[in-house]
Parts: C-alpha cells; structure tokens; sequence
C-alpha cells in the first residue's frame, strides 16, 4: 500500500477529474476526500505542489492506459485505437485536467506552465512507443507521434461541438499509414 501523500494524491487526482483545477480550494477538496486542509498542507507542503501532484498524477495514470493498449496491426489502426482511447470517460478527465491546466500556463500561471510541459512529454512518449510497436520505424516515431497527438488534441477540442465521428480522423489514420510507409 502507498503512503498516507501517495493515497492523498491519488484521491485528489480522482476529485479534480470530476471537479476540475480551476477554483480549486483546499477546504471542499480536502472534506470530500475524508481529510482537512491542514492534512494536505502538512503532507503535500502547499496548495501550488498539491497542483504539480495532481498533474503528475493525471498524467502518468494516461500514459499507463495508453501504454496498455495492445500493439495496433497497422500505423492507420494505431491511430484510430489511440482515438478510441482518447474519447473514454477516463482519458476526457484527463484532458479535461490538461486542457485546464494549459490555459493556464498559457498566461504564465504557475506551477501549470512548467507542469504542462513535463505532462506532455509523458503522454507523447506514450504515444510514440504505441506508435512502434505497431509498425512506425523508431526514426520517424518522434515526428509522427507528435501529428498524432497534435491532430487527436485538435479533435477532442472540437469533440464538444460536433455530432458523430470527426470527419478528419480517417485521413491523419491514412497520412499516418503513409509516412510510416515512405521512405
């Protein structure tokens, strides 16, 4: 079992997922995960590196699901395996939390700037690897798998606003097959 930080972590991760980042405070937070604020405080030092945690946290639990997927039979397929990933209850949380936290590193809040950041490596680092292991040649991963996850943000952004599935991801699922086929 994880420490007393680790398990405060884990249910502040969980809160911020249905709840979000923005106006979080430490009192409701901390009474709907069965503690105080001062808990959190001692455990976590402030309210800024309980954010990183939550982050942190987000982040790595995306990255696991992605790296769990089973190998894809095609560069195409990983892609739209990736996608159906993405729109899970789960994964919309997590972009939920990252889209927030980008917002507000954009205007040069932080610790979400710099946390970002280091979330975005996580996950393309997770993509990349899917990306490999079903069929992208290690040299062009890193470029593809940021396209990838370029594309696949840009659509779950739209997500919201569309009915149906989006019109662009069959042709990144192609443009994928095909730069992982050239040369």
């Amino acid at each position: 079992m994880g420490s007393k930080r680790d398990l405060l972590i884990e249910k502040a991760t969980d809160w911020a997922w249905e709840h979000g980042l923005v106006g979080l405070s430490l009192r409701p937070l901390a009474a709907a995960i069965g503690t105080s604020d001062r808990m959190l405080i001692y455990h976590l030092g402030s309210k800024e590196q309980l954010i990183i945690e939550i982050l942190r946290c987000s982040a790595a639990r995306s990255a696991h699901e992605l790296r769990s997927l089973p190998t894809s039979a095609s560069p195409q397929q990983a892609v739209l395996d990736q996608w159906r990933l993405r729109t899970t209850e789960r994964q919309s949380q997590c972009d939920r939390i990252y889209v927030e936290a980008a917002t507000l590193g954009l205007f040069g809040q932080q610790p979400y700037a710099a946390e970002v950041i280091a979330m975005n490596e996580v996950w393309l680092e997770a993509v990349r690897l899917h990306l490999v292991s079903s069929g992208v040649a290690e040299e062009r991963s890193r470029e593809i798998a940021e396209l990838v996850d370029a594309a696949l943000m840009g659509f779950e952004l739209d997500r919201p606003l569309e009915a149906g599935e989006h019109v662009g991801l069959m042709a990144l699922a192609r443009a994928v097959d095909l730069l992982a086929h050239s040369a």
